[in-house]
């Protein structure tokens, strides 16, 4: 068993309280159309010659096989390994206990957002390399060098994180533009809340980044551009996925929703959006049936509010029922007289960069912004209109 890292623990103050500024990124990004065809030569960079394939059962029968042909000519052998679904310490275990004895020196994990964590939890353990080919732009997993783990009946149980990054990310616009489009809106969901989140932590002397230091300019220039993009490339994108093409604003979308969200976020830290979302997945009709970057599209909204940024979250509420992401309870099956708010607010409470805010984090002002985003969703839902919400949700 690998010994558990905290990257917090490396990067602590010195002796005299002073607290480094840190950066951390993986060594290759590769993005574009077709570029699944050519991870063979890609990986000759890394000297791998022998890896697991971790996909789910229907991955393994198409992007993940496309991979392992890839390899095929290029003399790196290749083990099959199924993902069950879900990134869990029991799938973990038992991923790990089936290539203990594989002799494997690398793990390619090939899928969404869970998938891609669970093979850096596993490479971790077997003391591998991995290298992450998503093949959504669902959310910033595939850059950083931690994963969310869950509860095998799907509750969020917190994160691990690995002293180093994915070897390479590989990311293919053409996969992406034939996924469902309400995958890669989800994605933007994810990725707005870089820019905001990572504003509270450098805004705060005291503020910190999910590796413990403080936050860098290039992260946080990241997450404001990767905002910017959004807001003019959004819609021309989901445009391009209704078609199934590639375009460059699919291109840039693709950009934001997984390297300079996954940057910015690791490198420029967490505030509230991401706890509040944490909370929703702690409630099983809302964890099975949204995705992780419409819950933090709430609790961006959510976070805003609780900073008296009106403006801001005006905009963003007007964005997020453009694109088609949840803006007010009743769109994640809530509503404001729930009782299980309650529970919402205690997990969002539990939080732990809710430090990075300027102000203490009271039980109340957690649930009066909650309902305070409901309502501004509400009126926004009613001015903008809900069409692209519903399309997606009935997809």
């Amino acid at each position: 068993m690998a010994t558990p890292y905290s990257p917090q623990s490396i990067f602590s103050p010195d002796p005299a309280g002073v607290v480094p500024r840190v950066f951390a990124a993986p060594p290759k990004y590769v993005q574009g159309p077709g570029v699944l065809e050519h991870v063979g030569r890609y990986l000759s960079l890394s000297g791998l010659r022998r890896v697991a394939v971790l996909a789910s059962s229907r991955g393994h029968t198409a992007d993940a096989l496309q991979v392992a042909e890839s390899l095929a000519g290029t003399g790196v052998t290749t083990v099959k390994a199924v993902f069950d679904g879900e990134c869990s310490l029991p799938e973990i275990t038992a991923r790990v206990d089936q290539l203990s004895g594989e002799s494997i020196d690398g793990i390619i994990a090939v899928g969404g957002g869970k998938c891609v964590d669970a093979g850096k939890c596993i490479a971790y353990r077997l003391g591998v390399g991995v290298v992450i080919v998503p093949t959504l732009a669902s959310n910033d997993a595939p850059c950083s060098a931690l994963s969310v783990l869950y509860a095998p009946d799907g509750g969020m149980q917190g994160a691990e994180f690995f002293p180093q990054h994915p070897l390479m990310v590989v990311v293919d616009t053409r996969v992406v533009a034939n996924a469902p489009e309400r995958y890669l809106v989800a994605g933007m969901g994810d990725a707005m809340a870089t820019w905001y989140e990572a504003k509270v932590c450098i805004a705060n002397p005291r503020g910190l980044n999910a590796l413990g230091g403080k936050p860098t300019l290039a992260a946080c220039a990241m997450g404001e551009i990767c905002a910017t993009t959004l807001y003019a490339d959004a819609e021309a994108s989901i445009a391009a996925v209704r078609v199934h093409a590639v375009d460059d604003s699919l291109e840039r979308v693709v950009e934001a929703n997984t390297l300079l969200s996954g940057l910015g976020f690791e490198s420029g830290g967490l505030a509230v959006a991401h706890g509040v979302a944490m909370g929703y997945t702690f409630l099983p009709e809302v964890e099975k049936n949204y995705l992780h970057g419409e819950m933090v599209a709430m609790g961006l909204v959510a976070q805003l509010m609780m900073e008296g940024d009106a403006s801001d979250a005006q905009r963003v509420a007007e964005f997020c029922a453009r694109v088609g992401l949840p803006i007010h309870l009743e769109q994640l099956s809530l509503t404001a007289n729930d009782a299980r708010l309650e529970g919402v607010v205690e997990v969002t409470m539990g939080f732990q960069p809710l430090a990075n805010l300027p102000f203490e984090p009271t039980h109340e002002r957690v649930r009066d912004a909650i309902l305070g985003a409901d309502t501004l969703g509400q009126a926004v839902a009613d001015a903008v209109g809900d069409t692209a919400y519903r399309r997606l949700q009935a997809a």
